[in-house]
């Protein structure tokens, strides 16, 4: 796959401050709302977004072929704002980097530089084909076939495809496809130009949410594409490309969720700082912020650690990272999609309201939770690979974690250390008793993974900033996580009816439900704490 560096601090700066004059000028909230409520995707403005007097798209294209060549963290940044503005928009956005993305780390040089180039300079909107109507995340059931053509000779000289495309953003209006076929050797990506004959976009979805997005069918009917339009040099590598993306295309996702997230809750801080109720402020009431607003602070503030931290872990080359792609995608999406619940409620009765755009935000963050694998398909990633790498380390994985965080006592350190313990030991004792046969204690068992890592992730960041909001976020997770998991996990080993007396034993001695309640001592105040700062006036 090809090298990302970060762009230079004041780049990103420039393309953000794009972002929102653009988002000012072309789609106040106004029109958003009328587009929203028409169930309409304003083509002018998605292609604008990838105009020579914008050009957001070449942040996630390489340099060497005409874009800026952004890393990781710079697409998160981008992702993230552009969510807390419209998720519809930004899934239009996000289309162009994912069609893209087998071209990226599949083709060779020599089809790079024709396809990136021309995506760079003449703006073209992607779209990626995997999704079918038969075969959403499970692309082994993939429907749609490549034929080979040949010449005289025997050379293969062109490919015909035949087959349909389901819930594909940018289906309707895009103007270069990459399609993942079934080939002679194995599914295979094409890159399909629009005006091919044969390519036809198919029913338009209507959708709850995203409704800027433009999400459709794409039917191929004996598609013919040159040889050259193959990504890579050989059939049977698109299985392989798929997933060498993932990491970075649920980074991406995981920052929507954050962005959603974060917008809602803004909206419910500005409110609760307006509206009076029984004489005071809703931001002094504890029912209100301790309820509404606190939890979902902490919680972005763990998204928003462990999204940063995955960005950087691809930045710096470690590339092969679809476990930690889908815990980011996993917790963000649905804490985002929590936070945004929590803002309709927020705001009562307006929060029901269209004029008040949390409900549109709800409806948006909601489709989060499934695309790009939904949350199952994530809890079945973390349960499997987690498993298997900490077992086959005789725990070091897990207990790695803990020894990391252990001394972060400022940060809930020794919370966090002894849950990560016993999630280590949870492996142990699933591969056992034969619990990885049970799929719901795998996804139960991937949750608390997930809880895990990302209060490793936060307490890390707040620790190193010192800062006292970071670390009364990360004390009320770390008081969070010390509970949950422990509950979860010998709520389900027990349930399962399956796991050893003396495994019971261990996994609750490791769990330490007592002296995690023990340790909710100080958590309300740092509760007080964060809803003061939060909603500072």
């Amino acid at each position: 796959m090809e090298q990302f560096t970060r762009l230079d601090p004041e780049d990103l700066g420039l393309i953000l401050k794009t972002l929102k004059e653009f988002v000012d000028r072309e789609a106040p909230l106004d029109k958003r709302l009328a587009w929203d409520n028409q169930d309409v995707c304003p083509e002018s403005v998605v292609r604008a977004m990838s105009g020579p007097d914008v050009g957001l798209h070449l942040a996630f294209l390489s340099s060497e072929f005409d874009g800026m060549g952004g890393g990781a963290y710079d697409v998160y940044r981008l992702s993230c704002e552009f969510a807390k503005v419209d998720l519809g928009l930004a899934t239009a956005m996000l289309a162009v980097a994912l069609g893209t993305d087998p071209i990226r780390v599949g083709c060779t040089r020599e089809q790079q530089a024709k396809w990136i180039t021309r995506i760079a300079n003449e703006g073209l909107i992607v779209a990626y084909g995997v999704t079918e109507p038969e075969a959403g995340s499970n692309v082994s059931n993939l429907k749609t076939v490549a034929e080979r053509v040949t010449d005289e000779t025997g050379r293969v000289t062109h490919y015909k495809l035949n087959g349909v495309k389901q819930f594909i953003s940018n289906g309707s209006i895009a103007d270069l496809y990459t399609i993942l076929a079934k080939a002679p050797d194995g599914p295979t990506f094409f890159v399909v130009e629009r005006n091919t004959p044969g390519l036809t976009p198919g029913k338009h979805e209507i959708k709850h949410g995203i409704r800027l997005s433009d999400t459709a069918q794409v039917v191929l009917q004996d598609v013919v594409v040159p040889a050259f339009n193959i990504v890579g040099d050989k059939e049977g590598e698109g299985l392989k490309q798929a997933n060498e993306v993932f990491g970075y295309t649920r980074l991406m996702v995981a920052a929507f969720g954050l962005g959603a997230g974060v917008a809602a809750l803004d909206k419910a801080i500005a409110f609760s700082k307006e509206r009076k109720q029984f004489g005071s402020y809703l931001c002094e009431k504890q029912g209100y912020t301790h309820k509404l607003l606190v939890p979902n602070s902490v919680r972005l503030a763990a998204a928003q650690a462990y999204i940063e931290y995955v960005a950087d872990l691809l930045d710096s080359g470690t590339l092969d990272r679809q476990v930690e792609g889908s815990v980011a995608k996993l917790f963000a999406t649905e804490v985002g999609n929590i936070a945004a619940d929590d803002a309709v409620q927020a705001l009562g009765g307006y929060g029901y309201c269209v004029d008040y755009e949390v409900e549109k935000i709800r409806r948006d963050a909601r489709i989060l939770r499934i695309y790009e694998g939904t949350s199952e398909i994530q809890q079945s990633i973390i349960s499997i690979f987690r498993l298997r790498e900490n077992v086959r380390t005789k725990g070091k994985f897990y207990d790695g974690l803990a020894g990391e965080v252990e001394g972060l006592t400022e940060a809930g350190g020794p919370l966090i250390a002894r849950a990560a313990r016993m999630v280590s030991e949870a492996t142990q004792v699933f591969f056992r008793n034969k619990l990885t046969h049970e799929q719901f204690a795998m996804f139960e068992l991937a949750t608390a993974m997930a809880e895990v890592e990302v209060a490793v992730a936060l307490a890390r960041v707040a620790a190193r900033k010192n800062d006292p909001l970071a670390l009364a976020q990360s004390r009320v997770w770390a008081s969070d996580v010390a509970v949950s998991v422990p509950t979860r996990i010998l709520k389900v080993t027990s349930a399962s009816g399956m796991v050893e007396p003396a495994d019971m034993a261990r996994l609750g001695e490791l769990g330490n439900l007592s002296q995690a309640i023990a340790d909710q001592t100080g958590r309300l105040a740092d509760m007080n704490f964060i809803a003061q700062a939060i909603t500072a006036r």
